[in-house]
């Protein structure tokens, strides 16, 4: 009997006959190669001893995205040979432990891997920014962020909140300590991922206001400053502002971006005319021998309460903002927490103008709320248009100022301790004073289209699609201080 070559031919050789069969061996191994990496993964040691460091409790999938990302990181600092100063950060938890760098942007050799890393674009095969010739870079839509299976962010917020911090949500909650040399901020080829390099931004505590004691509450309220039916003047950020002091914290707001693709450094910072000596309001010699009642600050459960506005017709429920950074965008996500879709509300009187604006928000606005300051960043492809009186006390503004964010662009909206500061000043000056600070709680935002003297559009009502902000904590101290002081001055009756 003679040996039969499995594959046909001779021995050594393969005909086209054994053709299929080879390749369908060759498919059966590579399906069992695959079938057993995923029944089991390799994962080498040096991962498994930085994940033994992870912080808070995970599901699968994330659990999943951490180890991707602490791989991502080992393959860098692999090449650098900085994974034992890694390892000496996590387990010493000493700021005293060195920098410990990846770079800051890395080039692409096709376009998808670039368009991907668009910042200014949800969108980036329409992006203007992408560039079709290989190996382009596009300088001023490249911010540093990393990519880890389909997620990004900011390579130091990544792993600090994987190693210290598992709620941290933004930058912004973030400084840098003094001995780090390549603090993000610093805007270096390199920038440092040591978690102990940084530190949380913590918000300040606000001192109390002092109150005169009173147990009558006011049953009318005097009225309001009404800038309503005025035409309030307009200003483009960052071009309108010039404050008095600047003031540069240690981790900004990514800054504005100005034609030639470079970050102006005036503009790249937040800028702050200096805040008020916060201790407890002095009482004038009039209020010096009554009786003072401390009223504190409390934090709410929900920061900030958003209502949608389509013209003068309100649309939807209000939404409760209960995370420290969400946004408010032009999208259909029904139960998410830290987004408020518009896309989802409907209205039966909505025009044509209405719906074509609401196509244009996009990703519409982020808004921050962290260390007792509001952000607001535009992450929409159109400018988002914003009336904060405690913003335009600041720069010297009018206090119905709208400014105008472009795209890529943030501005700090309001501060609590500015507001502190008004407040105690504004009890010395009685009832009335204390009542007109509530004005300074409502932030009005549109989205596309602008209003003010310099549009058509002369009131926020006029708008196609805006939005109306009221801060929970300072309206409710606000409140508080109210019914502790009792009454107005200046009575009201029925033939006043």
């Amino acid at each position: 009997m003679e040996w039969a070559w499995p594959f046909g031919g001779k021995e050594g050789c393969f005909s086209e006959r054994g053709a299929p069969v080879l390749s369908l061996l060759l498919y059966l191994c590579s399906a069992w190669g695959a079938v057993m990496s995923s029944i089991l993964p390799f994962t080498p040691p040096i991962v498994k001893r930085l994940l033994g460091w992870k912080k808070g409790e995970q599901n699968g999938q994330e659990e999943k995205w951490c180890e991707k990302a602490v791989k991502s990181l080992v393959k860098k600092l692999k090449k650098s040979g900085q994974l034992d100063e890694l390892e000496k950060a996590l387990t010493t938890q000493s700021i005293s432990t060195k920098c410990i760098t990846i770079p800051r942007k890395e080039t692409f050799s096709d376009d998808e891997s670039f368009q991907q890393t668009c910042i200014l674009c949800a969108n980036p095969s329409t992006s203007p920014h992408v560039s079709r010739t290989a190996n382009a870079l596009c300088t001023r839509s490249l911010d540093g962020r990393l990519q880890v299976s389909h997620r990004k962010g900011l390579p130091h917020v990544i792993y600090c909140r994987l190693w210290r911090w598992p709620d941290l949500h933004s930058h912004h909650e973030l400084r840098a300590m003094e001995v780090c040399e390549y603090a993000f901020n610093m805007k270096k080829d390199e920038v440092c991922v040591n978690p102990y390099h940084y530190q949380r931004v913590e918000t300040p505590v606000l001192p109390p206001v002092l109150v005169p004691r009173n147990t009558e509450i006011p049953a009318e309220f005097p009225s309001l400053d009404d800038y309503s039916h005025s035409i309030p003047e307009n200003t483009n950020f960052p071009a309108g502002i010039e404050p008095q002091i600047n003031y540069i914290p240690e981790t900004p707001p990514p800054g504005y971006l100005s034609e030639d693709g470079e970050t102006s450094d005036q503009m790249n910072h937040s800028i702050d005319t200096g805040s008020p000596n916060l201790s407890p309001n002095s009482m004038s010699p009039a209020h010096s021998n009554m009786d003072l009642q401390p009223v504190t600050y409390c934090e709410p459960a929900f920061w900030c309460s958003i209502s949608y506005y389509e013209l003068n017709q309100r649309v939807g429920e209000t939404f409760h903002a209960s995370q420290p950074s969400m946004t408010v965008d032009g999208f259909t996500d029904p139960s998410n927490s830290e987004r408020f879709c518009l896309g989802l509300l409907s209205n039966v009187n909505r025009n044509a103008a209405v719906e074509m604006t609401r196509r244009h928000i996009g990703r519409g606005v982020r808004l921050y709320y962290i260390g007792g300051e509001v952000f607001a960043e535009c992450l929409s492809d159109n400018a988002i248009f914003v009336q904060s009186p405690n913003c335009n006390q600041r720069y010297g503004w009018h206090p119905a100022t709208v400014c105008k964010i472009p795209p890529g662009c943030n501005l700090k909206i309001f501060n609590n301790q500015e507001f502190a500061a008004l407040l105690a000043q504004s009890v010395n000056q009685g009832f009335e004073a204390v009542y007109q600070l509530t004005r300074m709680c409502t932030i009005r935002m549109s989205f596309v289209k602008g209003w003010g003297a310099e549009y058509r559009r002369q009131t926020v009502t006029s708008t196609p699609c805006w939005i109306e902000l009221h801060l929970n904590g300072p309206l409710q101290w606000l409140d508080k201080v109210l019914t502790q002081m009792g009454s107005p001055s200046i009575r009201c009756s029925s033939v006043s």
